[in-house]
C-alpha cells in the first residue's frame, strides 16, 4: 500500500512539473528576462508580440485535435513526445534566429504544447484525482506549477547573473548573449529530464475497445450537446479573463498607489507565492463542497473587490482597503484556476470524452489570449491614469458578474442532473425487484 502511494504521488509530482516545463520556453525566458531577450535577439515589443500571436493562432487551431488525440492515445506518450519536441526547439532558440525563424517555432511550439500535451496533461490529472478527489488533483497541479515556476526562474537569474559582469552597463553584447544562451540551454534541459519523468512515472493508459473504435464525428456531437460543456467553457473565459487582468496591477500600483517600477515588480511577484496557497487550498475545498460552489463563491468575491476598485479612487484614508482588495484578487484568480477543469467530473463528462471535452472547452475558454489584452489595452490609453484603471475595473466587473451567472447555471444543471440519475437508478431498481 505504501508503495502504491509513493507511485502515485510520483505520478502527480511528474505532471506537476511538466506542466510547467512544457511552457517554460515559450513564455519564461521572455517574461522573466525581457530586456535582456529583446537586445539578444534585436527585436522590439511589437516584434516579440507578433510571435507570440503565431502562438496564439496555432494553438486555437489545434485545442479540438489535441483533444481528440488525448482520448485515442496513451497520455504517457503524448506527453513525453511534447516535452522533448519542445525541448529540441531551445536548441534552435539558442542560435538566436532572427524574427520570422522566432515567429516559425513560436508556432512550433504552440502545436507541441497544446497539440500533444495539454488536454493529454489535464486527462492524466482527471484519472489521477478518481472521482471523489477531482478539486485537490487540479489545485495541486495549478498550485505546484507555480511554485515551479517561481523555484525555476529563481534559478535561472542565478545562473544569468553568473555568466555577466557585475556592472550591466559594462556587459558586451557577446557576453550577454552567451548568458542568455546558458539560460535557455537551462530550461530546454529541464523540459526534456521533464519528457524522463514522465515516461518513468505516468503508466500507460489502456484503452479499451470501444473508446479506441469510437468515431471522432461521435465524440464531438455528443460534446457539443452538452450544455454543461458551453457552462465550463463560459466559466473558464471569464476566469483567464480574470487572471490575463492580473497583469494591469504592476501598473495600477504605479499609476495609483505612487509606486516605483522596482517596489511594483517586487509586490506583484510577491503576491505571486499566493497561487500555490490559493490553489491547493480551493481544490482541498472543492473535494469538500464541490467544484461549482468554490467558483460561484470566487465569482462572487470578485464582484466585491473588483467594485471596491472601481468606486474607490485611492487616498491615504483607504490604503489599506486598496491593498486589501488587490490581494484577495489575486487570491480568488488562483483559486479559480485551479479548480476550473475539476468541473468534468462533477457534470460527470465520460471519462472516454474528457479529451474532446477539453479540447472544446480550451477552445472556447481560451479565446482570451485574441481579444483581451488589447481590449484592456484601449480602455487604459483612452484615460490615462487612475480613470483608466477605474474604467478596465469596471470591465472586469461585468466580465466576473458574467462569471457568477455562468456558475449559478451551471450548479443549478448538475443538480438536476444528478437528480435525473438518481430518479433514473431507483426506478430501474424498483423494476429489477417487480
Amino acid at each position: 500500500m505504501q508503495h502504491q502511494n509513493v507511485k502515485r504521488y510520483c505520478v502527480l509530482i511528474s505532471l506537476i512539473f511538466a506542466g510547467e516545463m512544457i511552457f517554460s520556453l515559450p513564455f519564461h525566458i521572455a517574461r522573466f528576462f525581457r530586456p535582456t531577450f529583446l537586445t539578444v535577439f534585436d527585436l522590439s515589443n511589437t516584434g516579440l508580440g507578433d510571435a507570440f500571436a503565431m502562438y496564439g493562432l496555432i494553438a486555437m487551431l489545434v485545442y479540438f485535435p489535441g483533444g481528440v488525440l488525448a482520448d485515442k492515445f496513451s497520455a504517457r506518450k503524448l506527453m513525453t513526445c511534447a516535452l522533448l519536441s519542445t525541448a529540441a526547439g531551445g536548441i534552435y532558440l539558442a542560435q538566436i534566429p532572427n524574427l520570422l525563424g522566432l515567429s516559425l517555432l513560436y508556432g512550433y511550439w504552440g502545436a507541441t504544447s497544446i497539440l500533444l500535451f495539454w488536454a493529454a496533461m489535464i486527462k492524466a490529472t482527471r484519472e489521477w484525482g478518481g472521482t471523489s478527489k477531482q478539486g485537490s488533483a487540479f489545485g495541486l497541479l495549478d498550485g505546484g506549477r507555480g511554485l515551479v515556476a517561481a523555484v525555476l526562474s529563481t534559478l535561472a537569474v542565478m545562473l544569468l547573473s553568473h555568466y555577466l559582469s557585475n556592472t550591466i552597463d559594462a556587459v558586451m553584447d557577446n557576453e550577454r548573449r552567451n548568458a542568455l544562451q546558458y539560460v535557455i540551454y537551462f530550461y530546454s534541459a529541464m523540459t526534456a529530464l521533464a519528457g524522463v519523468f514522465i515516461w518513468w512515472a505516468v503508466p500507460d493508459t489502456i484503452h479499451s475497445l470501444p473508446s479506441a473504435n469510437q468515431n471522432v464525428l461521435t465524440d464531438l456531437t455528443n460534446v457539443l450537446k452538452k450544455p454543461t460543456i458551453w457552462l465550463q467553457a463560459l466559466v473558464v473565459i471569464c476566469a483567464y479573463c480574470a487572471y490575463k487582468g492580473l497583469d494591469n496591477f504592476g501598473l495600477y500600483v504605479v499609476d495609483a498607489l505612487g509606486m516605483n517600477e522596482v517596489d511594483s515588480a517586487q509586490f506583484t511577484s510577491s503576491i505571486a507565492f499566493l497561487r500555490p496557497l490559493a490553489a491547493i487550498s480551493a481544490g482541498f475545498l472543492a473535494n469538500r463542497i464541490s467544484a461549482s460552489r468554490v467558483i460561484l463563491g470566487c465569482f462572487s468575491i470578485l464582484i466585491a473587490t473588483f467594485w471596491a476598485l472601481a468606486f474607490w479612487t485611492p487616498i491615504k484614508s483607504n490604503l489599506w482597503i486598496i491593498y486589501a482588495n488587490i490581494i484577495v484578487t489575486f487570491a480568488a484568480v488562483y483559486a479559480l484556476r485551479g479548480v476550473y477543469f475539476a468541473l468534468l467530473e462533477e457534470s460527470q463528462t465520460s471519462r472516454e470524452r474528457t479529451g474532446a471535452a477539453v479540447g472544446i472547452i480550451s477552445l472556447v475558454g481560451f479565446t482570451p489570449d485574441l481579444f483581451f489584452t488589447p481590449l484592456a489595452g484601449r480602455i487604459l490609453d483612452a484615460s490615462p491614469g487612475i480613470a483608466g484603471h477605474q474604467h478596465f475595473f469596471w470591465l472586469m466587473l461585468a466580465i466576473v458578474i458574467i462569471g457568477v451567472m455562468a456558475s449559478a447555471a451551471l450548479l443549478w444543471r448538475i443538480k438536476k442532473q444528478t437528480l435525473q440519475l438518481s430518479v433514473g437508478a431507483e426506478a430501474s431498481s424498483v423494476r429489477e425487484l417487480g
